[in-house]
């Protein structure tokens, strides 16, 4: 995927995380869908072919009714009749034959490519960093990722192809009307010619309502999401009217662009549809005073007119066919405003290797060194001038106000952000110099707000380590006292639904501190994983938990005094810096903020 995606993307965005304005797209676009095209493109000329060639073979049978008429017919010859009727049923048969096998072409090669894409994409997404999904609405990229590459799926499996077919068409039957009538023939090609420029300036609008209509899909899929995850919300606070007013104002717009589009379509389509026939009273007129002047044969006439209503149809699907391909535009140039986005968080050109990482799972330094931080956009550093040493085996607790930047400290151990100064090294070595699979398998994180797939509770506990063995498993349980899975209808196999939601606050939040602890990391992080415990649950699980902390380098951030007493030490952030490292103890006797700050976390835990 990284050689396609490199390979269409000519100039990547700036910034990983912004997400672009509009922009609507031109043929560039489609061009830059080659490196998919490329491994099917047998299949894809193969389809061309075949579906001009049946095209084509229609245009001839004028030719065999002119034929018809000027011999067997005028000679009142019916045994002559045979061989031609027979000449034709053939061709009729070789044109059924031509589009079923173009069918079966385009079905294959079509369904290959959008899968080739989806997946692709699908990859890119994963590769970006946390910070592009931020501020992406995660309906954009549905929209993307569905409807979009479906709508290249109909593109290049049908509209390209009888695109170019139709062109053929055209330039075939425009040379069949010059041959058989010369000056009606010329005269057929010039008047067809301001429809072309007519074309365009519909194209132009169809392009931008095409983008609209994509976009405002997408801001529908936002919101369907949204309410849907948030629906325990939306029903206790009793505001599903006021939802219901904001979806039917969002299907509104987007009824409005849709009609807009349509507009313009149907506007298009008179066009096309209307100048054709115009020209084709023009050659009938004509063509009569041609016969009747001699200078056309009855038989070449209705070939002349039939090759002419031949022509109507392409000219009529040129219409559906330009807008799809505006649409497709516009399609394409969403999805490469995807793809053009570069994750700013790689592997370094020479990954180096982590020291003891083939000793097992030995503890490792954490030390964050002058480390400063700050958001893309913001005025002014989150964190700045950070200094923190954790032993190999040492418990740190992270305490501090809210907003002091606890949370995204801690991610930028295992690299979810990048320092904006310094550097978090792990055994000495920067995180940005490793490898990003080994220092993910050298540190294990637990979230505040634990995230869980739709998928069995074996399958979410052993994310990290697919391999993990029973009794791994079996302790990583034990550890964040999650025995309730085995109470589950089919206990580590049972499904727990779309993030989690068939269990409890405090039983997702159990699982998740499961997954980060199998298999004893040598890093963990943990950020206040125990905060939707009860009282009697969070003892048990501290008990237990005591035993990994013993065998791990850990960062726990800590809103309770009772997690504050895991660590072997504690560190003070204020104002992005640490403004004091020390014991539970030293730092209740000798600082004031900390004092404050406990004081306030026993009372708010009393409330």
């Amino acid at each position: 995927m990284a050689d396609r995606t490199s390979e269409a993307a000519d100039n990547h965005g700036d910034e990983a995380d912004a997400a672009p304005a509009p922009v609507h797209g031109s043929l560039k676009d489609l061009l830059r869908l080659w490196p998919w095209l490329r491994p099917y493109r047998g299949n894809l000329i193969f389809m061309l072919v075949i579906a001009t060639a049946a095209m084509v073979v229609q245009s001839v049978l004028p030719i065999i009714t002119a034929a018809l008429i000027d011999g067997p017919i005028a000679r009142h010859d019916s045994s002559g009749m045979y061989p031609l009727i027979g000449l034709a049923l053939l061709f009729g048969v070789l044109e059924a034959v031509l589009f079923g096998v173009r069918r079966r072409a385009m079905t294959t090669s079509a369904l290959a490519i959008e899968t080739d894409l989806r997946r692709d994409f699908y990859q890119h997404l994963q590769r970006l960093p946390v910070s592009f999904h931020d501020r992406w609405p995660s309906g954009q990229l549905l929209s993307r990722v569905t409807s979009d590459l479906s709508t290249l799926r109909r593109f290049v499996g049908f509209m390209a192809v009888f695109f170019f077919a139709n062109l053929a068409v055209i330039v075939v039957v425009l040379a069949m009307l010059i041959r058989l009538q010369p000056t009606l023939g010329i005269a057929v090609l010039v008047t067809m010619l301001p429809l072309a420029f007519g074309t365009r300036y519909y194209e132009k609008r169809y392009n931008v309502e095409a983008r609209k209509a994509q976009d405002l899909t997408g801001d529908i899929a936002t919101g369907v999401e949204e309410s849907v995850l948030g629906i325990r919300v939306v029903k206790s606070f009793g505001r599903r009217g006021e939802l219901l007013r904001s979806f039917t104002a969002d299907a509104e717009r987007l009824r409005g662009a849709e009609l807009a589009k349509n507009r313009t379509l149907a506007k298009l389509w008179t066009v096309i549809g209307t100048y054709p026939q115009v020209i084709l009273a023009g050659v009938t007129f004509f063509g009569v005073m041609s016969v009747a002047h001699g200078s056309l044969s009855r038989g070449d006439l209705v070939a002349f007119i039939t090759l002419q209503l031949r022509l109507n149809w392409p000219l009529m699907a040129m219409g559906w066919l330009i807008a799809g391909t505006e649409e497709t535009i516009s399609a394409t140039a969403r999805l490469f405003e995807v793809f053009d986005t570069a994750s700013d968080i790689t592997d370094p050109a020479e990954p180096i290797p982590l020291p003891g990482s083939g000793t097992g799972n030995a503890p490792a330094q954490l030390q964050f060194d002058e480390v400063a931080f700050r958001f893309p956009g913001a005025a002014t550093d989150t964190l700045q001038g950070l200094n923190l040493d954790i032993a190999p085996g040492e418990t740190m607790a992270l305490v501090g106000p809210t907003g002091s930047g606890k949370t995204i400290l801690t991610a930028l151990v295992s690299r979810l952000h990048d320092v904006t100064a310094g550097a978090v090294r792990i055994d000495g070595v920067p995180v940005d110099r490793l490898s990003l699979d080994e220092l993910r398998r050298t540190v294990s994180t637990a979230f505040e707000e634990p995230t869980l797939f739709s998928a069995s509770v074996l399958e979410n506990i052993t994310l990290g380590r697919p391999e993990a063995t029973e009794d791994e498993v079996a302790e990583a349980i034990e550890v964040a006292q999650a025995d309730f899975v085995h109470d589950l209808p089919f206990g580590l196999e049972t499904r727990v639904g779309e993030q989690g939601m068939s269990l409890s606050g405090g039983q997702r939040q159990r699982l998740a501190l499961a997954r980060a602890v199998l298999g004893r990391p040598r890093v963990l992080v943990l950020d206040d994983p125990l905060s939707a415990l009860d009282v009697h649950t969070e003892a048990q699980v501290e008990k237990a938990l005591r035993r990994v902390l013993g065998s791990t380098t850990a960062l726990v951030v800590a809103h309770r005094a009772s997690t504050v007493l895991l660590a072997d030490r504690v560190a003070l952030l204020d104002g992005g810096r640490i403004t004091a490292v020390g014991t539970h103890s030293d730092l209740m006797a000798t600082n004031e903020s900390y004092r404050d700050l406990l004081s306030q976390k026993v009372a708010e835990a009393r409330v």
